[in-house]
């Protein structure tokens, strides 16, 4: 096997620029640079990265594509399995799914797959057409769908594109969920996520929102409108470490600072006045993506310092890589085999130090990463002013608690069946966070085509 050129980088903001933004960190690719790329693929007569695409992607016929040239065959063939590209192209694990599996591993890098799905993405709006899926004859069947998330989305846009009539129920004042609350303007352009969002309307799908599943009317009250629904309201629930101190003023979780970043603009202060700690020396507790997002967004608001605390090492970071790169380049400061055990506060009750022990690692657990234990006597303390928890989420708690009849776990997530996406209440389906807790964007939408294949398929049995 011949070898093959180098994959082509993304251009990217230089981080002495970027961290006084909150622009998007990396250009995109050329027409020039997107072909180049392209031309790597080898086609693979059975290509497994299509197998490890959640949402099945026909890879190697896009990126064929674009080899020639057609980049409008290239994001009609994405649009055939995915509503959602301009999105996936830019926060989809690929190095993990569908690149980690790429035969050119062997010899060189993988084909970059996630540039490559963003490039036509953006192709699309640069050029000013849009691809819209042909939908089928209508069915005149009703679906509701609680969640305007990544799952809710795709499930919507997959039944919409098969004639039923569906509406989404979202509790927020926009649509989007933690893509547009979660996920910050540097790594997620607002403008695409609303982009994203307005396609999914333009394939016939109504948008409520400020609409409360739970409150506004129950699931059992939605059964009686509609023929199906899907639960996709995701986990909006934060952890906490429960250690002394915790209920300090500046004391965060992730959710809530993210929030008030992104979808509530601090960012944008003045023209946005929103409270939020512009500290000066921040703790981010955790180390995946969520993690980062808070890191890069404290240097961001203007912080002089931000320490990342993270209780194993650099190896075992959830983080993707490239976030774990951009956060290094932008000054962040990571502090491994270390966590949290208690927060000191000043007289006014702002916290002013966090007491963390160092760690080690020990046998394997079911993460499959390297246990922690804790080193006795081995505490220490750093001067902080703001601390931002990134450990983790629940699920949403709203829709299990107020549904009789919902099986519910462990983690108090919805139980379903994985091959379809059923729950054990008649017509109702869930996927996304909801029912496997904080995970990823692309997971959430797999799950979301699951349970819709199975919703049209009961619904033609009607």
């Amino acid at each position: 096997m011949k070898p093959k050129p180098k994959r082509v980088k993304m251009r990217e903001q230089p981080s002495y620029l970027r961290v006084t933004n909150f622009k998007e960190v990396p250009y995109g690719y050329s027409k020039q640079e997107a072909i180049k790329e392209a031309s790597r693929c080898l086609c693979c007569r059975r290509p497994k990265c299509q197998e490890r695409c959640p949402v099945g992607i026909e890879i190697p016929r896009f990126i064929t594509a674009i080899k020639k040239g057609n980049f409008l065959e290239a994001i009609k063939i994405i649009k055939e399995k995915n509503s959602l590209p301009a999105i996936c192209g830019r926060v989809c694990p690929q190095e993990v799914q569908c690149e980690r599996v790429c035969i050119l591993n062997k010899i060189s890098s993988p084909v970059a797959i996630g540039n490559l799905e963003r490039f036509c993405a953006d192709w699309e709006k640069k050029e000013g057409v849009e691809v819209l899926v042909p939908k089928m004859k209508p069915t005149h069947k009703k679906v509701g769908i609680i969640g305007a998330g990544p799952a809710g989305l795709t499930c919507a846009a997959e039944l919409a594109i098969r004639g039923h009539k569906v509406t989404i129920f979202e509790a927020l004042q926009v649509g989007g969920g933690v893509l547009m609350y979660g996920i910050p303007e540097f790594r997620l352009p607002k403008e695409i996520v609303i982009r994203e969002i307005e396609y999914v309307k333009r394939l016939g799908v109504e948008l409520i929102t400020s609409y409360v599943v739970g409150k506004t009317k129950t699931v059992d009250e939605l059964l009686e409108e509609f023929d199906a629904l899907f639960v996709g309201t995701g986990a909006g629930l934060p952890w906490f470490m429960n250690i002394p101190g915790e209920e300090s003023n500046g004391v965060y979780s992730a959710n809530e600072y993210l929030v008030r970043a992104n979808l509530m603009k601090a960012y944008m202060f003045p023209e946005y006045d929103t409270p939020i700690m512009r500290g000066k020396i921040v703790a981010v507790i955790g180390g995946g993506n969520v993690a980062m997002d808070a890191a890069r967004t404290a240097i961001r608001l203007g912080t002089d310092k931000v320490y990342v605390i993270y209780r194993r090492t650099k190896k075992e970071l959830p983080a993707r890589i490239e976030e774990i790169r951009h956060a290094e380049e932008e000054g962040v400061n990571f502090m491994f085999l270390a966590t949290p055990v208690k927060y000191y506060s000043n007289e006014k009750g702002q916290v002013k130090e966090v007491e963390c022990i160092k760690m080690k690692l020990g046998e394997k657990d079911a993460s499959g990463r390297r246990k922690p234990f804790p080193i006795l006597g081995s505490n220490f303390k750093l001067k902080v002013d703001t601390v931002i928890v990134a450990i983790g989420n629940s699920p949403n708690p709203l829709i299990p608690t107020t549904t009789p009849g919902l099986k519910i776990g462990k983690n108090g997530g919805i139980i379903v069946d994985a091959g379809t996406g059923k729950t054990s209440k008649q017509r109702v389906w869930a996927g996304g966070d909801i029912v496997r807790g904080a995970a990823t964007v692309i997971s959430a939408m797999g799950d979301g085509k699951v349970s819709a294949l199975d919703i049209d398929k009961y619904l033609r049995t009607l």
